[in-house]
């Protein structure tokens, strides 16, 4: 019995970090992917473009969740930021579902352990999911509890001196403090965001400019590090979990739950109980991917699987925090709408794909228990270059937070070394990360002079070599 159970375990374990195997260079190129796309494209106008009820609206939440994406705790995070300034509930809904579920990372997951088919039925139908959610919000909300709901936000936040991060929408704290030019004071949730923020003011142009900067490889290994601290624990329990279900979860409980057949009704059904148990999984994000792969392994309906995917934005944890920001009318509410447009479009996706026979053939392939996971193959090619990647993303991002001297490149940010590029002006003398940020300041010596990176010299004194003050 015991022997039994231990060998069960070790094969749920095996399972587990096989599927993590096969998919970490998707999970790390895509997250590299990401985090260029969150350092270099701007989203500070983004609440005032989303506040009204419209198509072009609609799109530009869409484009600009897709564009921001994150588990499904930072997306609830950052769209109560945008509600709060002024952002359309319906845009507002449409930008968390996008920034969860229309996401490079995700997509390379789904094509990898699922099929192409998933892909296809998660991109569009992730599409087609927006648009019926707004046309269902058009028609059903209840402005004026939205409003209230907004208002007692706004309120709660200032009596309790609650700011929002301005690099990522979290809530700022006052050990994490800069004031502007302007005399205001802004909060972050961390050392890491307010260094970003610090770095896009001293931006030097588009993205080719920073990438041949020291400092701006530190933007994107900061960000880098950012989207794996929220990440990493979805990831990691999907993943296992995952392997726990396939090995104990047996055939008869699938059976029970999903209806066999190949009827509408048995399609709708599937589709529906595939949120379902999305609401009480736990588990989010990208993390949900895996646990989806359990579900088709035991033989749950394409419908049932693909509303399970998008069905991240719904787990209960993520339905507490909706309660903590809007109360529990406007959490019910949202729970209704994506409820109902997760399981419908989950029913139209297996529709449709029937309807071009296209939808995928589960017998085709060897199940969870028969695969080998760890070979010499190009995943493990794949793999290696990917950590590579991540192993020198992150040493960009050591290097700089902590170079010995602790001078600060006064254009971005950077910590630098005293004896590498330099310039004096005035008599003080200035160290660079690069050709490009000396030439930035060689342009303008005044603008970069006066700029103070946490009160840290730009030229060494005695006391400064080899300490850290962080």
């Amino acid at each position: 019995m015991i022997a039994s159970l231990v060998a069960n375990v070790l094969e749920a374990l095996r399972i587990g970090t096989g599927f993590l195997w096969t998919a970490a260079w998707a999970i790390i190129m895509g997250l590299i992917i990401t985090s260029w796309v969150q350092v270099y494209v701007s989203k500070e106008r983004m609440a005032q473009l989303l506040g009204s009820e419209s198509i072009s609206s609609l799109a530009k939440a869409t484009g600009f969740g897709a564009a921001s994406s994150g588990c499904s705790f930072g997306a609830a995070a950052i769209a109560k930021g945008l509600f709060r300034k002024g952002a359309h509930p319906m845009n507002t809904l449409a930008f968390m579902f996008a920034s969860t579920n229309l996401i490079v990372e995700l997509g390379l997951m789904i094509l990898i352990l699922l099929g192409w088919e998933f892909l296809v039925a998660e991109l569009l139908g992730g599409l087609i999911l927006i648009l019926v959610m707004g046309i269902i919000i058009h028609f059903t909300l209840p402005e004026e509890m939205f409003e209230r709901a907004r208002d007692e936000l706004n309120a709660r936040d200032s009596e309790g001196g609650i700011e929002m991060d301005p690099t990522c929408g979290m809530e700022g704290s006052e050990e994490f403090t800069l004031v502007t030019d302007g005399g205001d004071t802004l909060e972050f949730c961390s050392q890491g965001c307010m260094e970003t923020y610090e770095q896009k003011l001293a931006g030097q142009g588009g993205w080719r400019t920073e990438l041949t900067s020291w400092g701006g490889w530190y933007k994107l290994g900061n960000q880098y590090r950012k989207e794996w601290s929220m990440l990493y624990k979805d990831v990691i329990a999907g993943f296992l979990i995952s392997g726990f279900v396939i090995v104990f979860v047996p055939q008869s409980v699938w059976n029970t739950l999903f209806l066999k057949g190949s009827s509408t009704f048995v399609s709708a059904e599937n589709a529906v109980m595939g949120v379902a148990i999305a609401v009480i999984s736990f588990v989010g994000s990208i993390g949900n991917v895996p646990f989806a792969v359990a579900l088709w392994s035991g033989g749950v309906s394409f419908a049932g699987v693909i509303a399970f995917v998008y069905a991240d934005l719904i787990t209960i944890p993520v339905l507490n925090v909706y309660r903590k920001y809007y109360g529990w009318r406007v959490m019910l509410y949202i729970f209704g709408v994506f409820f109902v447009t997760m399981a419908f479009t989950g029913f139209l996706m297996e529709e449709l794909f029937d309807l071009f026979g296209i939808v995928p053939n589960l017998a085709g392939g060897k199940t969870a228990t028969e695969q080998t996971y760890f070979e010499l193959n190009y995943t493990f090619v794949l793999n290696i270059i990917a950590f590579a990647l991540s192993g020198f993303l992150y040493y960009v991002y050591r290097k700089g937070l902590g170079a010995p001297s602790q001078i600060r490149d006064p254009v971005c940010g950077m910590r630098v070394e005293p004896n590498g590029i330099s310039v004096t002006h005035d008599d003080e003398t200035f160290y660079f990360c690069s050709e490009t940020c000396k030439r930035a300041f060689e342009r303008e010596p005044e603008t970069y002079r006066s700029r103070s990176w946490e009160g840290l010299p730009s030229e060494p004194t005695h006391e400064d070599h080899g300490h850290d003050h962080r």
